[in-house]
């Protein structure tokens, strides 16, 4: 990886960032200014809805400010297994009524917010959409640019249509080449590992160059989704034919291709060659202590999780599937995997991917957050789990005083077959 600390003093060009939000206004934007945008989608799930409700009624809303599309999803929670959370559905359900909200994906028919968002055709190349949920990065990988925020800016934007943003600052991520023996996680776990968290902390990072080209749209959903434990405001990923190619199939409205301008302006830049990505783990406790997965090649392990908002597609249950195809889970190993949505658990079902992942004694859930939240599948002290997920604070997924591995779904899958971390050539 290059590192180039300082500004272009020639960069005249704008980002993405700012086309977008420029566009949004209605007029130049200067980085580092506040301004109000009008928003084109909000998105709350079951946690976040609760915490809405009460902001409605003392804002005195009558109604929902017209031109932003509300969207409310059951996925953390799911189904209730507690009484505080079949509250948080009954809540959800109650404002979905009461404020005739059209779009709300109940359970069973949806699944994780993020990518519901995307497959129903919510996230829209050049838009602007709020969630209450840190990992609305992932829409960066369609070119929509995703802000998460608090329960108060998501009832205040819903209550007005606006929201208010300081215009941030950029990192600019220039890709060359094209992954070989590594996937979009290994490269989220090593760009996390690598650059600052001073240099990501409430700035947007845009991928461009021609390594871009060769990531698929899952992969770059992934990226955008992990950044976020660098602490970024934002991701965007520069659209190209794929990107023309899953908007013209999935999106609800109009859009518009969205790459940076000649020499756009960065406050840092970086140039990563794909093909030296090799297999990565994030190490106890936070996703930035990453390795080369050789250096942990051999921790025994308790539980191997697939799913989550970051690893839960198709790309990623055929990845793990081929991993244990015709093999068995190892006798010591819980191998839980979660379709990321209905629409993916159906597909994998037709491709044969549910019986291959059960056939090998894993354990396939229905479409939710799940073990990543701690949700299911808890860990009880001294276990270790290695993940496809985001998140591997301490306690995140059980016990604190489990330990979580973060890695990609082909090291996943290969380490639930052989028992301890691996990339795959042992197993």
């Amino acid at each position: 990886m290059e590192y180039f600390p300082e500004k272009g003093e020639l960069s005249v060009g704008r980002t993405m960032t700012k086309q977008i939000l420029e566009q949004k206004a209605g007029h130049a934007i200067q980085t580092g200014q506040v301004y109000f945008f009008p928003i084109d989608c909000v998105m709350t799930h079951d946690v976040g809805t609760a915490g809405v409700v009460p902001l409605l009624e003392k804002y005195g809303t009558e109604r929902l400010a017209p031109g932003v599309e509300p969207v409310v999803v059951l996925d953390h929670f799911v189904p209730a297994a507690t009484l505080s959370h079949a509250q948080s559905h009954k809540t959800a359900r109650d404002f979905v009524r009461r404020w005739g909200v059209e779009h709300f994906y109940e359970i069973g028919r949806g699944g994780v917010c993020h990518q519901v968002l995307l497959e129903k055709g919510h996230v829209r190349s050049g838009g602007l959409l709020a969630a209450t949920d840190a990992h609305v990065t992932t829409y960066g990988g369609a070119g929509c640019l995703g802000l998460g925020v608090g329960v108060t800016d998501i009832a205040m934007t819903l209550h007005t249509g606006r929201m208010w943003i300081k215009a941030p600052e950029t990192v600019g991520v220039r890709l060359e080449g094209a992954l070989h023996r590594a996937s979009a996680k290994d490269l989220a776990i090593h760009l996390l590992r690598e650059i600052p968290f001073s240099q990501f902390n409430y700035r947007v990072v845009e991928f461009y160059g021609p390594g871009v080209e060769s990531l698929t749209m899952d992969d770059r959903f992934c990226l955008c989704n992990m950044l976020s434990e660098g602490g970024v405001k934002s991701c965007l990923v520069a659209g190209d034919d794929r990107t023309a190619a899953y908007m013209t199939e999935r999106a609800g409205g109009e859009w518009t291709l969205v790459r940076p301008e000649e020499d756009a302006e960065y406050e840092f830049r970086h140039a990563v060659r794909l093909e030296d990505i090799r297999p990565m783990v994030a190490c106890p406790h936070h996703p930035t202590f990453g390795k080369r997965v050789e250096e942990a090649r051999g921790i025994p392990i308790d539980q191997a999780f697939l799913g989550s908002c970051t690893n839960g597609r198709m790309e990623d249950l055929r990845i793990g599937a081929a991993a244990v195809r015709g093999r068995q889970v190892h006798p010591r190993v819980r191998f839980v995997v979660t379709p990321a949505s209905q629409e993916v658990y159906l597909q994998a079902i037709a491709e044969g991917l549910i019986q291959d992942f059960i056939q090998a004694g894993a354990m396939v859930t229905n479409p939710s957050c799940g073990a990543c939240i701690g949700a299911s599948s808890l860990l009880a002290p001294g276990e270790v789990c290695v993940s496809t997920s985001n998140r591997n604070f301490r306690g995140r997924m059980g016990s604190i005083d489990a330990d979580i591995y973060l890695a990609s779904p082909a090291t996943v899958a290969a380490s639930a077959v052989a028992g301890f971390i691996t990339a795959g050539e042992e197993a």
